[in-house]
């Protein structure tokens, strides 16, 4: 009987429970209308919920988590059933019908959420998920701390602005809360003021997750973290990603006894430790990306022996990686862009689970000792590791792995989907195994300059970027190219293609991003026009010619890249259709006529390049009201008024045109953002305006070669970042502003020809960075006296004061100091060229006497270093310090009063290139120690009172009568006058050790014993010609 009984309640229950999953509760009616009306403001666009859709089949942690699903519309078929117990979205009570789940997560919602939503009426929510929207910069409402029911609320990556409300801090019974990226632009962050924040870790003491990425937490104190030992046995994930967090905190936070995850990424102003040892905890998720950390990783990381995720990317951690013992479960391990060093671990090879693993990026302290993996290490990796999708090994030294063992990834093509050895030192025949991977989408081998590879010849349905830049094909791209149809992204630059481009790449309609930049195409693009999906564009430095026509219905373009090559005409009007255009290059090309009105309609452009051309006529206004913080159109025919900066530009060059005026002080000055300025080579007038020299941004103010008069500015303010400084060829007078000397950064200041009248500027010799200092050509007078500084001008490389009214005794004190001059390291270790270290399109120019012709170098090389004191009035001897100057490459000494002998300390200075001494009251002999100038190729010593026998060999049989005449007293060839017989031969030097020492790591006879070019002009004409050609600014300025 009792059997019976219990099987009746048996079946009761069993039939009720039955009903409930077969019959869904009615809605309550409230709730349903509150529902309907919440949904009417909204409109439904895709566009407010894409992340959703690129996240989905993406290998990123938590969007393998989140996104199962793409965004749909879910609010759309609300109302075709009466029951909203049924609509998408919906969760109801199974007893009373009122909605107690709400998740509109990726729904296209977009505009604005009010505080009387009636959202705020579903009185019985306890789960509310409104996140991957568009809430159109609307703040959270207070009114979300009424739904007290709540337990599980996420706003993230919806747009929500503004401070968080406190009373979200009274939903007592979350569990979980996530406000992470509503960042919505630099001055629009969602913000966490302290005491929410205390209120929040207090009262909410049953929260299991906590999420507030790239929330603004910059005015919480680090001490008040402490708080979350408050959640200590309830807190299972906290992500504090992005949020301003700054000073130290205590490693508490990374040993909360229950934590699961743990994010602190990009937080570079928090400081923390890592515990050493003792660090048990169950955390199987930790990113600590972006942090700064230094140093090596504790081995207490071992312990951490649950971790699914580890993020230690973007740090300056250094050593071997030895910190992976126990972590047998890792799926995701991203340890890029560090200092990691010496071989691969076999550990790695180990964990047989990784999807997802990055080694990028990993460069020591020297480049010996960078990351490198050995053969055995990746076959390993390759055969264990069987789920693996996303394999990054960019630059880690992989050099000893034979190309034919990169067939292994065979193992993994059903999972593979991203491998990337991009500049991994790979080198032989790449199999076409690896074009052969099916599910491949992703693959990048550029940088690999010594393989061998063939592009691919049949569809390759799964590809969608390939990334072979640098890689040395040779001839023109195979028709084939046209079978990747899935391609979104293309790299083929540096590649040394040349002929046409294929018309097969019409049939790459998907393409998205094209770049076949520095490569020898040539003929046109018209077939180009089939690529409508292009967002970036990329044909820089090639040898492609015509008209812009093929762009009209490339309407999506973002990047649009065409400078360095051969196209002419004028610019379209159909780039006014360009919307999206936010960086355009078409410089060094033959475009001509006046600059067109249609930027002024590109509200998008922030980048504009259109130097080096041929346009003329004045620039329209409208790109006068643009926002373009780049703008360069330097190397015209442009004319009239000055163009006035966008006032949050920071590039602004106009150089080398014919504009006329005055510069307006109230516009420019506006710009207060500006880095650059650069109006040199115009036809400028009137006064330099005060304001541009405090100007808080500004590093190059270039006003060389107009007509600006007056004096230079007075009002250098402290703590500016001024490094260059160009007023030179100009109608200045006055004299020099003591203000300069708040310049602490300054490494170039030229004020050469110009009428300035002052005695020499010894104030701005403890000036740290300077490195040029140009005052010829004006009207300075007086002895130049001892310096009161302990070590004056410790990086003048470039000391010019020739053409002045100076007297008295060379200055020997300063002489004695110019470590920039002594050192010769700068000279083994390289050239390179002085100029904006933000910015490439700006190279410092400087005039100079160069072996007796005053020109303009239009680039400096830092290993460029020259004195001229010529055309003053200087007495006394050449110091013999002069001597230890060993990276002197001229020396200008010439019409001054100088007596006494050359100093045979001279014969020191075997990197001069050129010396004049010519017109002083020198006597005595040509020291010997002379001839041991091997790259001397320009010596004048006439007009002095020298004597005895010039010296041979060497360079001194290649120069003529000219470098000694008017000195009486010399004999021997080039001169006609023979040596008496009892004065016997000057003896020919044996070869020394400058000759052996080879400071290039190559043989200089063929240069410097050449008897044409030093070593600077050397290095210059050869790297520059051997690498572009025979460039235009060498043209100007050397001739030929």
């Amino acid at each position: 009987m009792a059997f019976r009984v219990i099987i009746c309640f048996y079946l009761f229950f069993l039939s009720s429970s039955l009903s409930s999953s077969l019959n869904p509760p009615l809605c309550n009616s409230h709730d349903s209308s509150a529902l309907l009306q919440f949904k009417n403001p909204f409109s439904l666009n895709h566009s407010a919920s894409t992340s959703c859709d690129e996240f989905y089949d993406d290998t990123d942690y938590f969007s393998t988590i989140k996104f199962k699903n793409s965004s749909h519309p879910k609010t759309a078929s609300w109302g075709n059933d009466l029951n909203c117990c049924l609509w998408d979205g919906i969760t109801c009570d199974s007893m009373s019908g009122h909605v107690i789940g709400l998740d509109l997560s990726c729904s296209w919602l977009q505009g604005q959420l009010h505080p009387n939503s009636t959202l705020f009426q579903l009185s019985h929510l306890q789960t509310l998920n409104l996140a991957f929207n568009d809430f159109s910069v609307s703040l959270i409402s207070s009114q979300f701390g009424d739904l007290s029911t709540l337990m599980h609320l996420n706003l993230s990556s919806s747009s929500f602005t503004g401070e968080i409300p406190p009373k979200i801090a009274e939903l007592s019974k979350l569990v979980s809360l996530d406000l992470s990226w509503n960042y919505f632009s630099f001055y629009e962050w969602l913000r966490l003021e302290p005491s929410t924040w205390e209120k929040l870790v207090l009262n909410l003491t049953n929260m299991q997750e906590l999420v507030l990425d790239e929330v603004d937490m910059s005015s919480i104190a680090t001490s008040s973290l402490s708080l979350l030992m408050n959640l200590s046995s309830s807190l299972v994930s906290l992500r504090l990603s992005d949020t301003e967090l700054q000073g130290n905190i205590t490693s508490d936070i990374l040993c909360l006894e229950n934590l699961q995850q743990l994010g602190l990424s990009s937080n570079r102003n928090l400081n923390f430790q890592l515990p050493k040892s003792n660090w048990s905890s169950p955390l199987s998720f930790l990113d600590l990306s972006f942090c700064n950390f230094e140093g090596r990783v504790p081995l207490g990381l071992r312990n951490l022996t649950q971790l699914t995720y580890l993020n230690l990317a973007w740090n300056k951690f250094s050593g071997e990686i030895s910190f992976l013992s126990n972590q047998e479960h890792l799926t995701h391990l991203y340890l890029e862009q560090n200092n990691f060093f010496g071989e691969t671990p076999s550990k790695i090879s180990q964990l047989s689970k990784l999807v997802s693993i990055d080694l990028s990026y990993n460069f020591g302290m020297k480049e010996s000792s960078s990351l490198r993996l050995e053969p055995s290490i990746w076959e390993k990796l390759i055969q264990n590791t069987t789920n693996l999708r996303v394999l990054r090994l960019s630059h880690v030294n992989m050099s000893s792995v034979v190309s034919n063992s990169l067939s292994l990834p065979m193992n993994v093509s059903s999972s593979l989907i991203h491998l990337s050895l991009r500049e991994t030192s790979l080198q032989g025949d790449i199999t076409n195994a690896i074009m052969q991977l099916e599910n491949l989408k992703y693959l990048d081998l550029g940088g690999n300059t010594n393989i061998k590879i063939q592009l691919p010849k049949l569809n390759w349905s799964s590809i969608r970027g390939l990334y072979l830049d640098g890689i040395h094909f040779l001839g023109e791209i195979p028709d084939s190219i046209g079978h990747l149809k899935s391609l979104e992204e293309l790299n083929l630059s540096n590649c040394q293609f040349e002929g046409p481009i294929p018309p097969s790449f019409k049939s790459l309609t998907q393409l998205r991003s094209l770049d076949l930049s520095s490569n020898k195409f040539s003929g046109g693009l018209l077939f180009l026009s089939i690529l409508t999906q292009l967002t970036n564009l990329d044909l820089s430095s090639n040898k492609v010619s015509g008209e812009l026509s093929f762009l009209s219905t490339l309407t999506q373009l973002i990047d649009l890249h065409l400078s360095s090559n051969k196209f002419s005409g004028q610019i379209p009007s159909s780039f006014s259709n360009f919307e999206h255009l936010f960086h355009l290059g078409l410089s060094r090309n033959n475009f001509s006529g006046e600059i067109p009105d249609v930027f002024g309609k590109l509200s998008e452009l922030q980048y504009l390049e259109l130097d080096n051309n041929k346009f003329s006529g004045q620039v329209p206004l409208s790109l006068s009201n643009t926002s373009i913080i780049f703008l360069d159109l330097s190397f015209n025919m442009l004319q009239g008024n000055l163009p006035i900066p966008f006032f949050g530009a920071h590039f602004f060059s106009v150089s080398n045109n014919k504009f006329s005026g005055d510069v307006n002080s109230f516009l420019f000055c506006n710009a207060s953002s500006l880095e650059i300025l650069n109006l040199s080579h115009n036809n400028l007038s009137g006064p330099i305006p005060q304001c541009l020299v405090v100007l808080p941004n500004l590093s190059v103010l270039d006003l060389q070669m107009n007509v600006f008069s007056g004096t230079l500015p007075n009002k250098f303010s402290k703590n500016n970042v001024l490094q260059t400084l160009h007023f030179n060829s100009n109608r200045l007078n006055g004299s020099l502003p003591l203000s300069l000397s708040h310049c602490t950064k300054l490494e170039i200041f030229d004020v050469g020809h110009n009428k300035i009248r002052d005695i020499f500027p010894s104030w701005l010799d403890d000036l740290p960075e300077l490195q040029v200092l140009v005052l010829r050509e004006n009207r300075f007078y007086g002895a130049i006296s001892s310096s009161n500084t302990k070590h004056p001008f410790p990086k003048l490389r470039i000391f010019d004061i020739s053409n002045n009214y100076f007297c008295g005794f060379l200055p020997t004190t300063y002489i004695k100091e110019f470590k920039g001059m002594m050192n010769v390291d700068n000279v083994e270790a390289g050239s390179q060229y002085m100029g904006s270290k933000n910015y490439s399109a700006y190279m410092d120019s400087v005039m100079i006497t160069w072996k007796g012709n005053i020109i303009e170098l239009e680039r400096i090389l830092t290993i460029f270093t020259t004195i001229d004191l010529s055309n003053n009035g200087f007495v006394g001897e050449i110091p013999r310090a002069i001597g230890e100057l060993h990276a002197l490459i001229g020396l200008n000494l010439s019409h001054n009063r100088i007596i006494g002998s050359i100093p045979k300390s001279i014969g020191k200075l075997t990197n001069l290139e050129w010396l004049d001494l010519s017109c002083n009251k020198l006597v005595g002999e040509i020291p010997l120690a002379m001839t041991n100038l091997n790259f001397l190729s320009t010596l004048n010593l006439s007009q002095n009172q020298l004597e005895g026998m010039i010296p041979k060999g060497k360079q001194f049989d290649t120069f003529q009568t000219d470098s000694y005449e008017g000195n009486l007293g010399l004999c021997g060839a080039p001169l006609p006058k023979i040596c008496n017989t009892e004065e016997g031969e000057s003896p020919i030097p044996t070869t020394s050790k400058f000759d052996s020492i080879d400071k290039f790591g190559f043989d200089w006879k063929p240069v410097a014993l050449g008897y044409g070019c030093g070593v600077v002009f050397g290095i210059l004409v050869g790297y520059i010609v051997f690498s572009i050609g025979k460039p235009q600014w060498l043209v100007k300025t050397f001739g030929g």
